[in-house]
């Protein structure tokens, strides 16, 4: 598994578990899923994602997107 594909599966996870959280326990769950969408968004323009760089230091092989 590549760098990319790590970082998008986690942030997919992040934001169902957020979801399915934000259902069936708090409202206040939506505010996780804010904020991996803004995560993902700045990291778009800025090419600086935390996640990456945490999977970088776990020796997940790079890929095209986060280098």
């Amino acid at each position: 598994m590549t760098l990319d594909r790590a970082v998008m599966l986690f942030a997919g996870i992040v934001v169902l578990a957020s979801l399915a959280l934000g259902t069936w326990v708090s409202n206040y769950w939506y505010l996780l899923t804010a904020f991996a969408g803004l995560n993902m968004i700045q990291a778009s323009f800025t090419g600086f994602c935390p996640a990456a760089i945490v999977f970088k230091k776990l020796g997940v092989t790079t890929g095209c997107a986060f280098q």
